[in-house]
């Protein structure tokens, strides 16, 4: 484990990556050297893990909400799922102006799973790297959203929704006259307008990902700051970090949702 608070910060913030190492084949990282030399297809598995493991109790949840839901009184598990789903219905029905059944469970699925990601910044930073450490692990992160792969993964996805549904309602002719065409409608600034709504278009997963990813990561560090204090003033200012990120983690999983909706019903409008 580390030894000094550059080596404690530096730990902490450091994934646990599987990859092809040049010299010493597909390995587990253990120095960020390693890190460096493994190239853009190595994987970290930690936040690759726990995305899944947060996906799968969202279902598991989920699920387990369907199968008791019943007509009288609801238990405290459906009461949860049927806030989180008339919830995200509002949302839809405000800021969605388009048709699309997938939209709905999409924008559900990104609010709640976002969420549980977010979620495990409230277990204490030492606590499950020193559990992986203790199991042979040099390193080993928490939240899936405090590392860029992680959102720019999800960002990724919803990209490509945009894309398919701007082809698919405008047509491909239909969505390059509304790149080539906007907002100057004129055949010879038509290089201009390329250039602005190429750019913007590229904007939008970026600020999907980067803007979960900053938030998330930033309170990372002030966690792992807060535990390299004397333990006396841990307590002092550990809760009410964690107290403020009760408003944080919430907060950015609707903002991530939203923005989602936003850019499908973009895509959705068919200006011709």
């Amino acid at each position: 484990m580390a030894n000094t608070p550059a080596e404690y910060i530096q730990h902490h913030l450091q994934n646990l990556v599987y990859g092809e190492h040049p010299e010493k084949g597909w390995i587990l990282a253990q120095t960020p050297e390693d890190v460096a030399q493994m190239g853009f297809w190595a994987v970290h598995v930690d936040t690759m893990g726990w995305s899944v493991f947060m996906g799968l109790i969202f279902l598991g949840l989920f699920r387990l909400a369907a199968s008791k839901a019943t007509q009288g009184v609801p238990g405290r598990l459906q009461n949860v799922a049927e806030m989180a789903i008339e919830f995200v219905q509002g949302i839809i029905k405000d800021t969605f102006h388009g048709r699309n059944s997938l939209v709905a469970p999409l924008a559900l699925t990104i609010f709640v799973w976002v969420f549980l990601m977010n979620s495990l910044k409230w277990i204490p930073v030492d606590y499950i790297p020193g559990l992986a450490y203790a199991l042979g692990l040099e390193y080993f992160k928490i939240v899936p959203t405090a590392d860029p792969n992680g959102t720019f993964g999800i960002a990724l996805g919803v990209f490509i929704l945009i894309i398919f549904y701007s082809i698919k309602v405008k047509g491909i002719g239909g969505f390059a006259k509304e790149l080539s065409f906007t907002p100057f409608n004129h055949w010879a600034l038509i290089p201009f307008n390329l250039f602005l709504e190429l750019i913007g278009l590229l904007t939008k997963p970026l600020s999907l990902a980067l803007r979960l990813f900053g938030n998330m990561y930033a309170g990372e560090v002030v966690f792992i700051l807060i535990a390299l204090l004397p333990f006396y003033l841990q307590f002092g200012l550990n809760v009410p970090w964690a107290i403020f990120h009760i408003l944080v983690i919430p907060l950015q999983a609707f903002i991530f949702m939203v923005l989602t909706v936003v850019y499908l019903s973009a895509a959705h409008e068919d200006h011709h």
